[in-house]
């Protein structure tokens, strides 16, 4: 069960973060703890799965590089071991499934396994697609961003429906 302070500290974080010489000290004031205490709750959060993720979010195509949806139509039988071969992949950002029609055989194996390919430069997706379809010998279908948007939603954590401010 998630304490109330975890609830109070979730919920501040998607408020920002504070850029400064020491944000979890700031961060451990506002809060009304210790930096060492915030740190700890903030790790055994990640630890447990509470959080899966805790860091910035980069638009990569400013400094060059390029984030590529992309997914594979993977047979049942293979699905945990491509699984297990992309997330060995330092490019493969995360994978997970969702079943969506196929774009060339209605009636196919549906694309079944998504994931994003993170590249430093944008020309290496290409190569990183070509290595995927090499070690499962599957098609990688990509998705390239068209166009940006920015969609903020913050579901209220604490009781009342207040966030802490940021």
């Amino acid at each position: 069960m998630t304490s109330p302070d975890d609830l109070r500290l979730i919920d501040r974080l998607h408020g920002g973060f504070p850029l400064s010489d020491r944000p979890f000290a700031e961060l451990a004031a506002e809060l009304g703890c210790g930096e060492d205490m915030l740190i700890d709750r903030l790790q055994r959060l990640l630890s447990h799965g509470d959080l899966t993720r805790f860091g910035p979010l980069f638009q990569i195509e400013r400094a060059g590089g390029r984030f590529v949806l992309a997914a594979l139509a993977v047979p049942e039988e293979r699905f945990d071991e491509v699984a297990a071969r992309l997330g060995a992949l330092d490019e493969v950002a995360h994978n997970y499934r969702r079943e969506s029609a196929h774009p060339d055989a209605p009636g196919a194996t549906p694309l079944n396994m998504w994931f994003v390919i993170a590249v430093e430069r944008a020309e290496r997706v290409a190569r990183v697609t070509e290595q995927i379809e090499a070690m499962t010998g599957l098609p990688v279908y990509a998705f390239p961003k068209e166009r940006e948007f920015f969609v903020e939603l913050r579901l209220p954590l604490l009781p009342g429906g207040h966030h802490v401010p940021g």
